[in-house]
Order: C-alpha cells, then sequence, then structure tokens
C-alpha cells in the first residue's frame, strides 16, 4: 500500500540556507582584521618617537658617556724631575746657592759658559754669578761676603787674570777660611796656567785640570753633586 507522505523534489529543495551563508561568507570577508594590540616591549621602528624618560629612571651610558674617562682610570700627569737625590731636599736649601763661582772680570765669559752648563740638565744647579747675582749699589766686600756665606761650594776659576786680580784672592782666603779642610766644599779649577804657578794656598787640594776636552765642566759639576749629596 502506498504512502500517502510525499517527498519533494531534489530540485524543489528550497534555496533560503545556501542565500543566508553566501551572505554571511560575504559579510566576514569584507570585515577589515582588527589591529592587535601593541605591545610594551616591542622594538620601535626607524620612524617611531622614543618614549620620554622620567626623572626617576637611572642614566644610560651613551657613547659619550662611555668614552670620558673616569677619574680612577685618567692617567696620571707625568712627575717633574728632581734635580738632586731625595737624600740632599733638606740640606740642600738650607743655603740660597748650590755654588758659588769666583772668577776674575777678564774671565766672565769662560765663567758665564761654566754657569750654564752647571745649571743645565736635570741638576739644575742654583749658581752665583758675581755681576749677574750681585744686589745693585751694595759693597763689594758686602757681597763677595755674602755670596760664599750663602754657598754651599766654591768654585775657583784659577787663570792668570785670577792670580792678578785682588778681589779674586780675598775670595779665595775667605773660602779657605771658612772650610780650612777643604771638606770638599772648594774646587779650584785650573785654567791656561801651568801647574808650578798654582797658588800655594791651596797645593793641600787637588784641582780639576781645565785642558781636558769639556774644560774640566763635567769634573766640577760631579764633584758638586757629591758635596751636596752628603747634605741631610
Amino acid at each position: 500500500m502506498a504512502s500517502s507522505t510525499s517527498f519533494p523534489a531534489s530540485g524543489s529543495r528550497s534555496k533560503k540556507p545556501l542565500g543566508k551563508m553566501a551572505g554571511w561568507l560575504r559579510q566576514a570577508l569584507s570585515k577589515k582584521p582588527k589591529e592587535m594590540p601593541r605591545s610594551q616591549e616591542s622594538v620601535p621602528s626607524d620612524g617611531d618617537t622614543p618614549p620620554q624618560r622620567s626623572r626617576d629612571d637611572p642614566p644610560t651610558l651613551g657613547p659619550s658617556a662611555a668614552a670620558a674617562p673616569s677619574p680612577a682610570t685618567a692617567p696620571a700627569l707625568p712627575l717633574s724631575q728632581e734635580g738632586i737625590a731625595s737624600s740632599t731636599s733638606s740640606g740642600r736649601w738650607s743655603r740660597d746657592y748650590d755654588v758659588c763661582v769666583c772668577h776674575s772680570e777678564e774671565d766672565l765669559a769662560a765663567a758665564q759658559e761654566l754657569v750654564a752648563y752647571l745649571e743645565g740638565g736635570s741638576a739644575s744647579l742654583r749658581c752665583f754669578l758675581q755681576l749677574r747675582d750681585a744686589a745693585p749699589g751694595s759693597a763689594i766686600v758686602s757681597e763677595l761676603c755674602r755670596a760664599l756665606d750663602s754657598s754651599h761650594c766654591r768654585v775657583l776659576l784659577i787663570t792668570p787674570g785670577f792670580l792678578r786680580d785682588q778681589w779674586c784672592r780675598y775670595q779665595m782666603l775667605q773660602a779657605l777660611s771658612q772650610a780650612p779642610g777643604g771638606e770638599g766644599r772648594t774646587i779650584p779649577l785650573l785654567a791656561g796656567l801651568a801647574r808650578a804657578a798654582y797658588p800655594p794656598e791651596l797645593r793641600f787640594m787637588y784641582f780639576v785640570d781645565g785642558r781636558g776636552p769639556d774644560r774640566g765642566f763635567r769634573q766640577v759639576k760631579e764633584a758638586i753633586l757629591r758635596y751636596l749629596q752628603t747634605l741631610s
């Protein structure tokens, strides 16, 4: 017996569900995707403006700060060279001069060359040269005595002119009276004289021969430094 229920033909099915699905797909495709929230840890691009730092944030180490040396690592300034050993620092400054150069007026050029040699170099000896360092208007005798009293050593530039000059003889006798035994303080420099012409008052002292290539200047300087090293 045939059923009374009838099925619609396949071609006659309703097209409404398919139309709704197509419309929903079109709406979904036409919508723009939502932007994702940017993370605070994301790296800014070249065009982005860097965020401003708060005053409470710690300072960053930039290129200029990295290049600047810290006080602990900065190179120290070179120390200045001392002319004399440190052992003579206290006794040396007890007098105004290290050496007084006694010479005749006609030997002024040779005395100036000797003083330039002694004052040069790392030793930087303090020399008294009469025509350069004497106080203008003062008495000659007073200046000669003051120069001897305020100097550790005395160099006697003994030449024919020295033997003829009465003031040079006075200085020589004054130097011997202050240091009768020599004690390394009185240094005779013989120049232009034979050994026989050496003053008899100085016969108990060794002298420096000025006939060498450096005219005895090096030996004179070494003798002065040797004496200064004995000071305490």
